[in-house]
């Protein structure tokens, strides 16, 4: 998603100003890290799921958040993780309660800069025409955006989750480096030596 890069990059460019360091990002550790690509998977997935095997496409999509959830719960140290575990928890919600996340029309045709009659979801598990029989809908696709010429429809959700993710990028850039890695052994009775030699 468009927006979404466009906020981690601006939390790192806030990071960079504060005196962080790019170079911080190789030393992110994330538990489970491994989880958030079984998510994704998981989410494209169901863009190529057979007719036949359509009703696996939401339970896919509920699972992927399952698992983000707790790859979240396993970092909710970190700063940001638990404002981004709100976003990813709302969307769950949502889109159990109504069987996919529903999409507002009047926001899908804001977004698209043009007049449509209603946005065609004919091809997705993830959304669903919001209507009368919509529940939780506050947390549903419904803030309409337009960047560079590409119109989305977010959910509070996607925002406290890219909140959470931009506060999180933010403070590991800013952290202290750490000089030795883990696993780096120094001679024993260096340090002592050092401080014997310059007494």
């Amino acid at each position: 998603m468009l927006w979404l890069a466009l906020v981690l990059f601006i939390a790192l460019a806030i990071a960079v100003l504060r005196g962080g360091r790019l170079v911080n990002l190789g030393d992110i550790e994330l538990k489970g890290w491994w989880l958030l690509f079984i998510a994704l998977a998981l989410q494209a997935g169901t863009n190529w799921l057979p007719e036949d095997y359509s009703e696996f496409g939401v339970p896919m999509m509920l699972f992927s958040y399952v698992l983000l959830i707790v790859m979240v719960a396993m970092n909710r140290t970190k700063p940001g993780m638990w404002i981004a575990g709100l976003g990813v928890l709302a969307n769950l919600l949502v889109i159990a309660v109504n069987g996919g996340m529903p999409v507002l029309a009047g926001a899908a045709e804001v977004a698209s800069g043009f007049t449509i009659t209603e946005p065609d979801l004919s091809s997705s598990y993830k959304h669903i025409l919001l209507d009368e029989t919509s529940r939780l809908t506050f947390f549903a696709d419904v803030i309409p955006l337009r960047l560079a010429g590409i119109g989305e429809v977010i959910s509070l959700g996607d925002i406290f989750l890219a909140l959470g993710l931009g506060m999180f990028l933010e403070y590991e850039l800013r952290r202290p480096r750490r000089y030795f890695r883990r696993g780096a052994q120094a001679e024993s009775g260096t340090a002592h030596r050092q401080s014997h030699d310059r007494s």
